[in-house]
């Protein structure tokens, strides 16, 4: 027996079916949504859709954008010459907020998982290529160093090997963020410390 009316039940639904909430916290978002002016919900909504149709990737590092450069790319005072590699954009934020690495990023957007189907081809290698090749694209030096950050997983290991194989033969340091990061944890979710640690531990590849 359904408790609430039809709308809410697909409010609830809507905001469950979200990752990393489960039905009693979309319970509580419905309910807190429901209790909002009808302005302020037309505003959620608006911006919701408005973020959907304008954000894009950065045509040098991939992030998300609603510019053609994200804020970082766009930066002179960001040392272009040193690109370090993430999976997500939730990983490029946690490494943001230690607010000690100078250089710019390269996002991938996942990494290499033959148990899932997902192969160099399906991560954005070929752009980090490419922005290789030209020089370091927008900062107009040459890549002196990648910096490899993928998570310390399986998926995120083999990508990084991937990775390191590809851009020895361009004359590039390559290195990969130290241990100090748990085996098999995401960036995202691992203290700024730590995270800081790991990226002044990196070894060469």
């Amino acid at each position: 027996m359904d408790l609430y009316s039809g709308d809410f039940n697909k409010l609830i639904d809507e905001l469950a079916a979200l990752p990393g909430i489960g039905n009693k916290s979309a319970q509580r978002l419905a309910f807190y949504i429901i209790g909002m002016s009808e302005a302020r919900v037309d505003r959620l909504a608006q911006t919701m859709v408005k973020a959907r149709k304008s954000v894009h990737y950065c045509r040098c590092c991939q992030n998300l954008t609603d510019s053609d450069l994200c804020p970082i790319c766009a930066s002179p005072r960001r040392d272009h010459g040193t690109i370090m590699v993430v999976e997500t954009p939730q990983d490029l934020a946690a490494y943001e907020k230690t607010g000690k690495y100078e250089g710019v990023y390269h996002v991938l957007h996942g990494a290499i998982s033959p148990m899932m189907g997902i192969g160099p081809a399906d991560i954005r290698l070929r752009e980090l290529l490419d922005r290789i090749r030209a020089g370091g694209a927008e900062g107009g030096k040459p890549v002196r160093e990648v910096i490899i950050a993928t998570n310390s997983s399986l998926e995120g290991e083999t990508t990084a090997m991937y990775i390191s194989k590809l851009i020895k033969p361009l004359q590039v340091r390559v290195t990969r963020i130290a241990s100090g990061v748990p085996v098999g944890g995401d960036l995202e979710n691992i203290d700024e410390v730590t995270l800081l640690r790991a990226l002044e531990g990196r070894q060469e590849m």
